[in-house]
Parts: structure tokens; sequence; C-alpha cells
């Protein structure tokens, strides 16, 4: 299992959708928020991750044709993964995934291939910290 920094947002064909009835008639924050969400069309299944749990590791796919592995930063702080691209690239990537446990980086790899950018994660296992209390 694991958690998703980033949701889709609801759109309809003529951009972002209100469920109700604006307080007050902005056209540039509806502009900015139209291109804000429509930036985000391409983040659907097309690009969706693939996500499986092992034993000691997380393996997780993610699909970034056109890039090459200078093109892209993959960031690991705790349980947090990052993805993103850089600013020359043809390509805008940016997403982040928070994992149950943190991520080991000494024992984490990348690969790129085929424009498929596949990330082996290795679990940092919990270790219990519990000392023995001697009764009197």
């Amino acid at each position: 299992m694991f958690y998703s920094l980033s949701t889709l947002p609801v759109r309809s064909s003529k951009g972002f959708h209100r469920n109700h009835a604006p307080v007050v008639s902005n056209g540039a924050l509806d502009r900015f928020l139209n291109d804000t969400f429509s930036s985000l069309q391409d983040a659907g299944p097309g690009r969706a991750a693939s996500f499986e749990d092992l034993e000691k590791s997380y393996l997780l796919s993610l699909d970034v044709p056109g890039l090459t592995r200078d093109q892209l930063d993959i960031g690991i702080e705790g349980d947090v993964v990052r993805v993103a691209s850089k600013q020359h690239a043809p390509r805008k990537v940016k997403a982040a995934w928070r994992f149950p446990l943190e991520i080991d980086a000494s024992a984490s790899t990348a690969k790129l291939e085929n424009g498929v950018l596949t990330l082996s994660l290795g679990k940092q296992l919990p270790v219990s910290k519990v000392t023995p209390l001697a009764i009197e």
C-alpha cells in the first residue's frame, strides 16, 4: 500500500469544474485554475505509475517517454519519493509518492529503459528500541 501526495481534479470539457456558484466572479482566478488543472490532464491513466510491494523493497514504475536520465531528478526524503523533470527537458513530469515505511536510499536503484523509469526502493525496516527494565 502506498499513498500518493497528488490527486486528479474534477474536470469538465470547459476546464475546472465547481460544484457551487462562485461568491465573486474573478476571471483571473478562473484562468489560473483552468491553466493549472489542464496541465494535469497528461497525468491520467497513460502516465499512471505501477506499484508493487515486495518483501524488502517497493517497486515503482513510471512512464516517462521522450526523457533521458539526464533530464530527470529523483529525490528520497524519509518515506517520500519525488520524481521531476529538469527545466530544460522537453516534457514536464512532477510526481511524489508517500510510502508506509521510510526508504533506504543506499539500498535503492533507478533504471530508465524504453521510456519507463523503474525504481527499486529499499525498505528501511523499523528497529525496536525497547529496553528491558528489571523489577526490583
